[in-house]
C-alpha cells in the first residue's frame, strides 16, 4: 500500500497593522544622543510605537482580518491559528485562541515563543500541518509589543525596537509548492546574548523589577553574520532554487546595518530586492518578517509567482528559513 500523497502549500495572502511611527529623534533624547548616532548606528529612521489601546491581540487580529481579505477568503475557511508572540502580557492565555475568536472561530489555535524567528517557525508548522492533512488553511500570525520590555535610556536596545503585528495565510494548493522545506536550529549555549530580565514570573517570588530586554548587540551581530548567509544558502539548495528564481531577501528586521552587512555577504544580485522595512518601522521581533514582506508587496516591488527568502533569527539563539512563492 503506498504511502498517502503530502499536501503542498502556499502564501495566499499576508496583512499587516502598525501603529504609528515615530521619528528616531524623539527616541535619541532619553539616550542623550542625536537623531542621526541612531541612523548612522541602525538606519532606523522611525519606529511604530503602539497606545495601551493596541494590545498584542488587538494588533494580531487586525493583521490577520487584513491577510484574509488579502487572500480573498472567509474567515470560516481557517483551520487552525497559530500567533508568534514573545510579548504576550499573561502566562496565560495564549494569544490565538483571542484571535481566533475575534474572527468568529473555535479552531485549534496555540502560539509559539522563539522571538525574532517565531513568525518563520510558524509558518513551517502550518506547513507541516497541511502537508500532513490535518488542515487545509491555517492563518500565521507574528504581533509583539517590544516597547513594553525596552528601557528607554538602554542604547542597545532603545535604538531598534518597535511594536507590531503582521500576519499569512497558508492554504492546501493543487499547483506548485509555495512553501519550501524549513532550514532551523538554535544555538543555546549563547542564549543569554538576548534576554528578557528577571522572567515575567519572577514578581510570584518576591522580584518587583518589571521585565527588562538586554542584549549584547555585538554577540548578536557576530553570531547572525556567521549563521544567517549559511542558513540561506540551505534553504536555496533545499528548496532547489537559485538566485535566478529568487525576487526578494526578506530576513529579520534586526537592524538595517546588519541586513546590509549580510547581504553584501551573500553577494545577492542585484535584481533580488532587500526587504527595509525596519527603517520605517523599527523591530518588531516575531512581527518583523511578515511586515517586510508585507511592505515590498504594498509597495508593487515584488513579481507574483517568484520566490522570496524568508529568515528569522534571534533570541534562543534561533533560526528558521524557507523560501516561499510571492502572493
Amino acid at each position: 500500500m503506498s504511502a498517502p500523497a503530502v499536501r503542498l502549500c502556499r502564501v495566499a495572502g499576508v496583512g499587516a497593522y502598525r501603529p504609528a511611527a515615530v521619528d528616531s529623534d524623539s527616541v535619541a533624547v532619553p539616550l542623550g544622543e542625536s537623531r542621526e548616532w541612531i541612523v548612522t548606528r541602525t538606519g532606523v529612521e522611525t519606529r511604530c510605537v503602539a497606545t495601551p489601546a493596541e494590545s498584542v491581540a488587538r494588533m494580531a487580529l487586525a493583521a490577520a482580518r487584513q491577510a484574509l481579505d488579502s487572500a480573498q477568503l472567509r474567515p470560516d475557511s481557517v483551520d487552525a491559528v497559530i500567533v508568534a508572540t514573545s510579548t504576550n502580557p499573561q502566562p496565560c492565555p495564549s494569544i490565538a485562541p483571542q484571535v481566533a475568536s475575534g474572527l468568529g472561530l473555535g479552531v485549534a489555535a496555540f502560539d509559539v515563543n522563539v522571538a525574532c524567528a517565531g513568525f518563520c517557525y510558524a509558518l513551517n508548522v502550518a506547513r507541516s500541518l497541511i502537508a500532513a492533512g490535518s488542515c487545509t488553511t491555517v492563518l500565521v500570525v507574528g504581533a509583539d509589543r517590544m516597547l513594553d520590555l525596552v528601557d528607554a535610556t538602554d542604547k542597545a536596545t532603545a535604538p531598534v525596537f518597535a511594536d507590531g503585528a503582521g500576519a499569512a495565510v497558508v492554504t492546501a494548493t493543487d499547483g506548485p509548492a509555495g512553501v519550501g522545506p524549513v532550514v532551523w536550529g538554535s544555538d543555546g549555549e549563547r542564549a543569554v546574548a538576548l534576554e528578557v530580565q528577571p522572567h515575567v514570573l519572577g514578581a510570584a517570588r518576591g522580584v518587583s523589577a518589571p521585565p527588562v530586554l538586554r542584549m549584547d548587540g555585538l554577540a548578536i551581530t557576530r553570531w547572525a553574520c556567521a549563521t544567517v548567509a549559511t542558513v540561506v544558502r540551505e534553504v536555496l539548495s533545499v528548496t532547489g532554487i537559485d538566485w535566478d528564481d529568487v525576487a526578494a531577501f526578506v530576513p529579520h528586521q534586526a537592524n538595517w546595518k546588519l541586513i546590509q552587512r549580510v547581504a553584501k555577504g551573500l553577494g545577492l544580485p542585484e535584481k533580488v530586492v532587500v526587504a527595509d522595512d525596519v527603517r520605517f518601522t523599527g523591530n518588531t521581533s516575531s512581527a518583523s518578517v511578515p511586515l517586510a514582506l508585507h511592505r515590498l508587496l504594498d509597495a508593487g516591488r515584488l513579481e507574483s509567482g517568484k520566490w522570496a527568502v524568508l529568515v528569522g533569527f534571534g533570541a534562543g539563539l534561533a533560526y528558521a528559513g524557507q523560501a516561499v512563492r510571492i502572493p
